[in-house]
């Protein structure tokens, strides 16, 4: 669209076509209870579907690269039996120094009772810990160290009676198994709650929104089906991709926050029209036109952002962005066909049930006289509110660079759960028994090779031995293949596997030791394995696919906002302005989390770090989501633009008009994140208050304050690309009255 005084577009050559979500609209408006059926054929097809194919649930092994895969398939060379699941029993004194006498004959007890139990192989013989103060009882389950968490029961209820019996001493288990299944039972009751939290607080906030129980309704109902469908989907999908720990929680937190967002925006610019004076339908297909575009192109670019977690390349990262894709592309699915249908069939009777006092917005056309005065500022003082606002946010961001990376482990779990405290007293008593805190150092040599194998081995555990970096209480053990050419030796490690000393025991193995002890025999191979390796390990693949995964989030939000706008301006200031509002909630999160003010409000204990694949996610997803807002705010400028409003007066009106809307969304997103920031885990509880401020921020700071005001300052400029992307033409919804009604068009126009 070529023009001549600020902000005045002449009437160019015109051509007519409907958009493409105005013809979906239209069809679902025109066909809504077929619309309807189709949906909850998707849905119940998605759900039963998938229960009949099943979840494949990832493995350690769908996770490993670099030197612990390697370590996998040395492994899996020497042909071991899997190793059965370990539990542990520990006796201690419930008050001052423990009778040992008593305890052994406690431990006698429990052993005898424990043998006698089909899900155990073996109970070996009670070891009494270096200071005398604990009593252990180690002992091994039959079957599969997969499923052991869920026999494990009869083993507990045996500590149980125990413990019973002898109430005058601490009678513990734990282990693998009984760790996995007191989690497991945590985390469910958690997302049970969170779910039981969530509905009704986005259903309240719909409420003020709408002043109408039904029209509230309809985004709730629409979100929890799109969250359902997405789970049914991402059983199939976990065929190619196997689930993860967090598909599941991934799918109903963006589901949740992304379907009740597309719905809002849809309905609040169907009322903005009948409050305009539309009819009913006619305000259904403006709304599909334009609301309806902005929810296609923010749920591109979200399903875009989040196919980039394929390049990491690890299957935790591929499944969370499988789930991701579908339950954000399964409720923008919902948002264009069954959304207007709804609307179509229910017509006036969106409006019923209202809520006293907040009834009379339903006939009020929003404009928020709170965001008029929030722009204000930075229409009349645009460079100073960019340059306050801005300052503000990089001093917020300032923290991040302090930003420490941890792989949260036992350690990091709340205490509240009381299997933990009996991992902290195992911990105390037999350091080297902390549950995983110990390297794999495996070893595959040819059929000439073994006895050399066997004496650098001893060689190394010789000089272990007395390095205070590596556990005394324990010697180290050796495991040998049929053939003689693999090896697995354990060697235990003097702290937990997060601690520093187990880091640099590592880096002494990997860098020192098995160099000049296994690495001399010609023909070997080794490689270092274990929760400490691990976690390593990830920190660096991290640090890898970051530049990969941003440089891609970069470039499709680019060419998508330039597609959709045809402004090479638009599309830079939306990446920077994403870029400044994550780089924001990385410095909350790290004031959050990296210290100990907020321990008691949030009900955890800092271990000083965020979690390593925290930061990742939270720039892919807040990247996505921040599209949403953006692309609604912009698009309702670019609307007033084109109707030949100036660039000053569109920005007021397009922020303005759309500041409720935006606001709502956010409050319900916030409150969504904010209910996982309640969870008993640490990474959810990271996950949640990042998200929560990053989308906070955006849609007041950035949309409010930052985006205005760099408008106002770049003017014209706003819109400007090179001549190929000018000559392409531009769009603008009219609605055009006939004898049919009001039929919602398109002008193509040229720029």
């Amino acid at each position: 669209m070529t023009r001549g005084a600020e902000g005045h577009a002449p009437a160019g050559r015109h051509a007519v076509r409907t958009p493409f979500t105005a013809r979906i609209g239209r069809w679902s408006a025109n066909h809504p209870w077929l619309a309807i059926t189709a949906w909850l054929c998707l849905v119940v097809a998605s759900v039963v579907g998938g229960s009949l194919v099943g979840t494949v649930k990832a493995t350690t092994q769908d996770s490993l690269h670099g030197e612990l895969a390697r370590a996998d398939r040395i492994e899996q060379a020497g042909a071991f039996p899997d190793a059965p699941a370990a539990e542990s029993v520990l006796i201690t004194a419930r008050a001052g120094d423990l009778d040992l006498q008593r305890a052994q004959a406690v431990a006698i007890d429990l052993s005898a009772r424990m043998r006698v139990l089909p899900e155990v192989a073996k109970v070996a013989d009670p070891v009494t810990s270096p200071d005398r103060g604990a009593v252990l009882v180690e002992v091994e389950m039959t079957g599969s160290a997969n499923d052991a968490d869920a026999r494990v029961g009869p083993l507990l209820e045996a500590a149980t009676q125990a413990q019973q019996r002898y109430p005058d001493l601490w009678v513990e288990q734990v282990g693998s198994a009984s760790l996995g299944k007191a989690l497991t039972e945590t985390l469910a009751a958690d997302f049970v709650r969170a779910e039981l939290i969530s509905v009704p607080v986005a259903l309240v906030i719909l409420l003020f929104s709408f002043g109408a129980l039904i029209a509230a309704g309809v985004p709730v109902v629409l979100a929890l089906s799109a969250v359902a469908g997405a789970m049914g989907l991402a059983q199939f999908a976990s065929h190619l991709f196997p689930a993860g720990e967090m598909v599941s929680s991934i799918i109903l937190l963006i589901g949740m926050a992304v379907g009740v967002d597309y719905s809002l925006f849809y309905l609040r610019r169907e009322r903005e029209e009948r409050a305009r004076g539309r009819d009913h339908r006619s305000a259904v297909e403006i709304a599909a036109a334009t609301s309806g575009h902005a929810v296609l192109v923010s749920g591109v670019a979200v399903m875009v952002a989040m196919a980039s977690l394929f390049l990491v390349g690890d299957n935790t990262f591929s499944s969370m962005a499988t789930g991701s894709i579908l339950v954000v592309g399964v409720a923008v699915v919902g948002s264009l066909t069954v959304l207007p249908a709804i609307l179509v069939t229910l017509g006036r009777w969106v409006d019923r049930l209202r809520v006293p006092f907040l009834g009379r917005r339903i006939h009020r056309a929003e404009q928020s006289r709170f965001w008029a005065a929030v722009l204000r500022p930075a229409l009349r003082a645009p460079l100073v509110t960019l340059v306050i606002s801005v300052g503000a946010l990089v001093i917020v961001a300032i923290p991040a660079l302090d930003m420490n990376l941890k792989k949260p482990t036992s350690t990091d779990l709340p205490r509240s759960i009381p299997i933990l405290r009996t991992v902290d007293r195992l911990a105390q008593a037999f350091p080297s028994n902390d549950l995983g805190t110990s390297h794999v150092v495996a070893v595959r040599t040819n059929a000439a090779g073994g006895p050399a194998v066997e004496r650098e081995l001893a060689e190394l555990f010789s000089r272990i031995e007395g390095d205070s970096r590596f556990a005394q209480d324990r010697p180290p053990t050796v495991r040998r293949s049929a053939d003689g050419t693999v090896f697995l030796a354990t060697v235990h490690v003097a702290g937990t596997s997060d601690s520093h000393v187990a880091t640099q025991s590592l880096r002494r193995l990997r860098g020192e030791l098995l160099p000049q002890t296994v690495g001399t025999v010609p023909g070997t191979q080794w490689a270092v394995a274990g929760r400490t390796a691990s976690d390593a390990d990830f920190r660096d693949r991290m640090a890898a696919a970051l530049p990969p995964v941003v440089g891609f989030v970069l470039a499709t939000t680019f060419l998508i906002m330039l597609l959709t706008f045809r402004s090479v301006v638009v599309a830079l200031t939306s990446i920077l302005l994403n870029t400044i509002s994550v780089a924001a909630s990385y410095g909350l999160l790290v004031l959050v989390f990296q210290h100990t003010w907020a321990e008691d409000v949030l009900g955890f204990t800092s271990n000083g770090a965020v979690v390593s694949w925290l930061p990742l996610m939270l720039f892919v997803i807040l990247f996505g989501l921040s599209m949403d807002y953006h692309v609604f705010v912009v698009s309702r400028i670019r609307e007033a633009v084109q109707r030949g409003v100036p660039t000053r007066q569109a920005i007021e009106q397009g922020i303005v008009s759309s500041a409720s809307t935006v606001s709502s969304a956010a409050i319900i997103m916030v409150a969504v994140f904010c209910v996982f920031a309640t969870l008993s885990i640490v990474e959810f509880k990271q996950l949640g208050v990042g998200l929560a401020a990053a989308i906070l921020i955006d849609a007041t700071i950035i949309r409010a304050v930052v985006l205005p005001s760099l408008m106002r300052l770049l003017g014209e400029a706003n819109w400007w690309a090179p001549r190929f992307l000018t000559r392409r033409r531009g769009i603008a919804v009219t609605p055009r009255d006939n004898d049919a009604g009001t039929q919602v068009i398109m002008a193509v126009v040229d720029r």
